[in-house]
């Protein structure tokens, strides 16, 4: 009976500052805010944390030979690369939802199961939405990530209207970084054909550049085994490009490239000019 007394004065003696203390403590080091509790994204803001990378991926098909999610998985995987890169960012979930073509009668994408579209209004409203969410919980940097080319203008229209509304509001700024999809584009293009691969491999969508690309980031998002037994494919796979060839070493240079591009480039686009000295 007496130690159930002394357990229990110990317990009560903690008391709830104790038990908090220990909880705050223990933060962990993800620049991830779904990984991260409420108290702990403000001591980040508090302590210089005030950009926040929101990575817009998509639920897209993308041949037999990588999965629905692969621009989710890839978008994550550069996102947390780039905020661990410039030190002050953190990474919002995942923008799985995009639009992807009409769906009745279906268009693009939506011709292939598993593809989601949502309307283009409904995209934009969404973004409007979480950039207002990140401002009013003091955010003064917000920087949209959009892995797909298909809604790079709907980034664009949010980051412009914003910029017009809150134009004498400088506490925080939208910005539609496409740098990071640029990066992603022509320059993996210009080195795998100086390697003798031809436009036709390299494709445009889950081709040689798609899916090396994924090899080296996410390559549990690639069916490995069935690639290296398949057929020539097509267009009928939901295909543009050859991907047989594809490996991760041609796509890491591409990856590294994307990280240091967008790292120099989202720096440059949320510095402050330093306050005038005072007379």
């Amino acid at each position: 009976m007496q130690s159930v007394r002394t357990l229990t004065i110990i317990v009560l003696a903690l008391g709830p500052i104790g038990w908090h203390g220990a909880a705050f403590a223990a933060a962990p080091a993800t620049n991830q805010i779904e990984e991260l509790t409420s108290p702990e994204v403000r001591a980040r803001i508090a302590a210089g944390s005030t950009t926040i990378l929101i990575p817009i991926g998509g639920t897209e098909q993308n041949g037999p030979y990588m999965t629905l999610g692969k621009h989710n998985a890839r978008v994550k995987y550069f996102a947390t690369a780039i905020a661990q890169g410039l030190g002050n960012a953190l990474v919002a979930p995942v923008i799985a939802y995009v639009p992807e073509g009409a769906i009745s009668p279906p268009t693009a994408h939506m011709h292939f199961v598993g593809t989601i579209s949502i309307p283009d209004a409904a995209f934009e409203s969404m973004l409007d939405a979480t950039a207002r969410s990140f401002k009013q919980h003091g955010f003064r940097d917000v920087v949209f990530l959009g892995d797909h080319g298909g809604y790079q203008k709907n980034l664009q229209h949010v980051a412009e209207r914003l910029a017009r509304e809150w134009a004498r509001d400088p506490a925080c700024r939208v910005h539609a970084y496409s740098g990071y999809y640029q990066a992603s584009q022509a320059p993996i293009v210009a080195a795998l054909k100086s390697r003798g691969y031809s436009l036709a491999e390299i494709g445009t969508h889950a081709g040689l550049a798609d899916t090396a690309l994924t090899l080296a980031t996410v390559p549990a998002a690639v069916r490995a085994d069935g690639l290296a037994h398949a057929p020539q494919p097509g267009a009928a796979d939901g295909m543009q490009g050859d991907p047989r060839r594809a490996r991760a070493a041609l796509g890491q240079s591409g990856a590294a490239q994307i990280i240091q591009t967008s790292v120099a480039g989202i720096a440059q686009l949320t510095r402050r000019a330093a306050p005038s000295p005072k007379n």
